[in-house]
């Protein structure tokens, strides 16, 4: 008996030892690292960029390569600034290389002529987390734009999606597309960036010029779509950890509410609550400035409502609108419904029919049902685009 339980572990320790780990696409160097030779290199990431414990421009440097720019998404090259900030231009200290914001005061999302004479090949490595309105794809959209237009080639190394698993959300209306909603896809899209790239070109969603540009893909290695994976830093000072990531699908919808969901406090995205809550819940949280958070919504105001950060299984949910609409019926008992949703609620849902069915009293399922066919069209279509196994 004793023999064969220490068959059973022997066996059992071998097996986890054939499996080997996952791998982003940036420890790759031996595919990327020839690609470069000779050419000017522009650099899209932020501080998610990360090889090991070590960010990719200096890996890059260290190889001899001529990284001759950055360019930087919203939250800044260091992820500090508070979402929707302006970001301005600079310099990285650690480096010396010139850092190019492309969410700066102005507006303006699109790289300039000479912001894209300086280069001749971008290279991608930045951490999405596979939602709609999660607004890095946007930008790398915009510079597969324009890297078409000025002939120049795209090397996405490319990463797991945490939230890569499942496919949930209606699709975006694009007489809504807006900064949080590019795309015609559901608010979940179940892609990696390279997946989301390729079918963008692929059915045609780019300019002209983004449709024919050249992007090569340096895929992740042991990567499944079902593959649970952590993450190398977080990917905005709002989502600080799994946890968060996982309810940012149901949760970022309160953004565009009266209701807090958790900015300016230890728990963004982990929490909900309102000061009108109150007698219908306890628990309570304050939210106050802090990094990432300057002025954050009801700031200085108790917000009674859920606190979701010890919720079981958060990677399972999906989009759940339920807390929205627990919000919303809790608000309308009170009389205070009026304004509870601003015009910003159907850019990120992508769609008017969802706030309308909310106000109607229609519950998730009813909601649910309506975008379910959607969904299925869309995963029928993304199916084509899938680099990696399912």
């Amino acid at each position: 008996m004793k023999l064969r339980t220490l068959c059973y572990w022997l066996a059992a320790a071998l097996l986890l030892g054939c499996q080997s780990p996952l791998q982003n696409g940036d420890t790759r160097t031996e595919i990327y690292l020839p690609l470069l030779e000779g050419r000017q290199v522009a650099v899209f990431s932020n501080h998610t960029g990360l090889v090991g414990d070590r960010h990719l421009v200096d890996i890059l440097l260290e190889n001899q390569v001529n990284v001759t720019a950055i360019f930087s998404p919203e939250h800044g090259f260091r992820g500090k600034a508070d979402a929707g900030a302006g970001v301005s231009d600079g310099t990285d200290p650690e480096t010396g290389v010139p850092i190019l914001s492309l969410y700066g005061n102005s507006g303006e999302v699109h790289p300039s002529a000479e912001d894209m004479s300086r280069f001749d090949v971008l290279v991608v490595d930045i951490q999405d987390v596979g939602l709609r309105f999660y607004t890095y794809y946007i930008t790398l959209c915009h510079l597969v734009d324009a890297c078409g237009e000025h002939g120049k080639e795209v090397i996405i190394l490319d990463r797991p999606n945490p939230n890569g698993h499942y496919v949930d959300g209606p699709v975006l209306d694009m007489a809504l597309k807006s900064g949080v909603g590019h795309l015609p896809i559901p608010v979940v899209h179940g892609l990696t960036l390279a997946e989301l790239v390729g079918m963008a070109q692929g059915e045609g969603w780019l300019t002209e010029a983004g449709n024919r540009c050249k992007v090569t893909s340096v895929l992740c290695k042991n990567y499944t779509h079902g593959t649970p994976c952590e993450i190398p830093a977080p990917p905005s000072p709002n989502l600080p950890n799994l946890q968060a990531i996982y309810l940012y699908p149901s949760l970022c919808p309160f953004e565009g509410t009266v209701v807090s969901l958790g900015r300016g406090t230890d728990k963004p995205f982990q929490q909900y609550g309102h000061p009108a809550m109150e007698g219908r819940y306890a628990y309570h949280f304050t939210p106050e400035s802090r990094p990432g958070a300057q002025d954050p919504p009801l700031k200085g105001q108790i917000c009674y409502g859920v606190d979701l950060s010890a919720l079981p299984d958060a990677r399972t949910i999906g989009l759940d609108l339920s807390y929205v609409i627990d919000a919303y019926s809790i608000l309308r008992e009170k009389g205070q419904a009026e304004g509870f949703f601003s015009p910003f609620f159907d850019k990120l849902l992508g769609v008017q029919w969802v706030r309308e069915m909310i106000e109607e009293g229609c519950s998730t399922a009813e909601i649910r049902e309506r975008w379910q066919p959607e969904v299925e069209a869309f995963k029928a279509l993304r199916h084509k685009y899938l680099l990696y196994e399912e």
